[in-house]
Parts: structure tokens; sequence; C-alpha cells
């Protein structure tokens, strides 16, 4: 009977937030960017007050990374600014459906890709492009789709399968095409061999059992991330252009979307060392602007089974991770 109730329960609660995200894509276009900016600051300030379970992680986040380098005031500020980024990217994906061809440079400052697509172009390569849960990685995508790319984007799927192909529809922006991480290593791989362009996010946490590597974070004696080797297999076997794309925002209003300087790479180096590069590259950006960086996201599940920095309270250790931790870093 337990067993019913939860089973119709499960089912009421994801055709709620399927209505409810339906809601948001039939609304959200309507309103204006003004509107949209000051309902995502309410809404993220509000989530912050109320969501204890990731206020508390993202407090306790920005307590490993900055230890007593900032006050808790300026940490819990951060964290609720990063609510508000967070409200703010997904709503904006919800109002895209306003952004054409035509007016797409009223709201977005694009810059880097014509050089990298000509490198391309020149070099017969496939190009992975790298965003970071940073700014408004959404419309890096957005961004891309307006300048004429397309784009083969890893899909993290839902618990709930109705939201899965509503969020696929929206992040296609017509143009991309929407893979599930569901053996998404090989389909990006045949990808790139083609000369075509994938995305990624790089900082998305994994299991260490996942395919995995371990990467070095914040400062001296550093935090460790069981992090996707994905991008450096797409370097490595695919010789696809890794570039890294960053986004802020504009005191206009606009979003910047830039395409950096892509990650050097050679055959010989080790996966580990091409992901340990990627991830510099954004870790420079998040403490410049940390309130941009997603804080109560799960970032450091796992933890060395013997270290002097202190992890949050969430992490654990992890065999695999352990032995992950050995492999080569040159």
């Amino acid at each position: 009977m337990r067993g019913t109730v939860k089973t119709r329960w499960k089912f009421f609660r994801h055709r709620l937030e399927w209505w409810a995200c339906r809601f948001l894509e039939i609304i959200i276009p309507s309103l204006s960017r003004r509107t949209i900016t000051g309902f995502a600051q309410f809404l993220g300030a509000a989530v912050f007050t109320f969501d204890r379970k990731g206020r508390r992680v993202a407090l306790a986040n920005l307590d490993a990374v900055f230890r007593s380098d900032l006050d808790k005031i300026q940490k819990k500020d951060i964290a609720r600014r990063s609510y508000q980024n967070f409200a703010r990217t997904m709503l904006d994906l919800f109002w895209a459906q306003r952004v054409t061809k035509d007016n797409f440079l009223a709201f977005t400052s694009i810059s880097g890709f014509e050089e990298i697509l000509q490198r391309a172009r020149t070099e017969k390569r496939g190009i992975a492009f790298i965003c970071a849960h940073q700014g408004n990685w959404e419309w890096a995508a957005l961004a891309f789709a307006h300048l004429g790319g397309h784009a083969n984007i890893v899909a993290q799927d839902f618990k709930n399968a109705t939201l899965t192909s509503l969020f696929a529809r929206l992040r296609r922006h017509g143009k991309h095409t929407l893979i599930s991480q569901d053996r998404a290593m090989l389909r990006l791989l045949k990808c790139v061999l083609r000369g075509e362009n994938t995305a990624l996010l790089a900082d998305l946490t994994l299991d260490p059992s996942e395919g995995s590597v371990v990467l070095r974070a914040f400062g001296p004696n550093p935090l460790e991330i069981s992090a996707t080797r994905l991008h450096s297999i797409l370097a490595l076997r695919g010789n696809a252009l890794l570039v890294p794309v960053v986004t802020d925002r504009l005191t206009d209003g606009r979003i910047s979307v830039t395409a950096l300087a892509p990650i050097e790479t050679t055959p010989e180096m080790a996966a580990r060392k091409i992901a340990q590069a990627t991830w510099d590259v954004f870790e420079e950006i998040i403490l410049q602007k940390p309130e941009l960086w997603l804080w109560p996201y799960k970032h450091f599940r796992f933890r060395p089974a013997h270290t002097e920095r202190a992890y949050p309270f969430y992490s654990s250790t992890n065999s695999k991770f352990e032995e992950l931790r050995m492999e080569p870093l040159i």
C-alpha cells in the first residue's frame, strides 16, 4: 500500500513539475527583459532563504574554497547571488524563444568564435566547446546557434523524464542536436572525427567509476574533484580542438559569450593533464566572479583518505577515487 501511494505521489509530482515548466515556457517569453531580471533577483533570493539543504551545501563549498579569506557575511552574499544567477539563467532559457537571428546582438555580445571556426576549418578538425556552470552557460549554446553554428550537446537527463524532452526542446534553439549522457563518449567521438562540433560541461561531478579524472582545484594544498575526462578523450582520440567558453552579465543587461584560446594538446599528453589545463582556465574565471558559479552543487563529493584540507560535510572517501588520484598529471 505504501509503495502504491508513493508511486502515485511521484506520478502526480512529475506531472505537476511538467505543467509548471510548461506554464513558464508559455508565460516567460511574454515578459520584458527588465521584468525577467527583477523576477530572477526575487526568485533567487527567496529560494536561497527557504532551500535549507542547498544553502547548506553552498556555504560549505564556500568555506572549503575560501576558508578564512572571506568572512561569513561575504560567503552568504556570494551564495545568495549564486542562487540569483541560477534563477536568471533558467528564466533566460525559457525567454530565449524571443531571441532571433535578427535581434540576438541586442541581447548578447559575442567574441572569439570566428577565429576558432577559421582555425578548425583550416586544420580540418572538430571542435569541443567546453563550458562550466558559470555565468549564463545556457546562452553559450544560444549564441553559437545564432552565429549559424551547429553543435552536438551533452544534456543531463532529468529524474522526471517528461522534463528531459521539454528542456531538450528549449536547448536545441532550432539548430543543435541533444545527446543523452548514456554512451555520450562514443557518440561525441564519432562527431568530432567527422569534423563536427560538440559541447559539454567540464565541471560536472562524476562517480569515480564513470570515466572521471581527479582535478586539483583552488590553491595550494588543493581540493580535489572527480570530474569528466570526456573532453580529454575527444582531444586525444578525435583530435578535437578544445575551446573553453565563458559568459558574463554586462552592465547594459546583455550576456557576453566569449570563446577563449584553445587548450593546446598533443597525443602524448595524459588525459588528466588536459582536463586539469581546462579546469585551470575556468578556476581563474570563477575566482574573479565567484557569485556566477553554481555553489549549491555538490562539487566535492569525494575526498582523499588522508588530507589536511577541510572538505564539505557531504564529502566521502572512495577507493576508486584513490586510484584515480595516482594517475599521471604530466
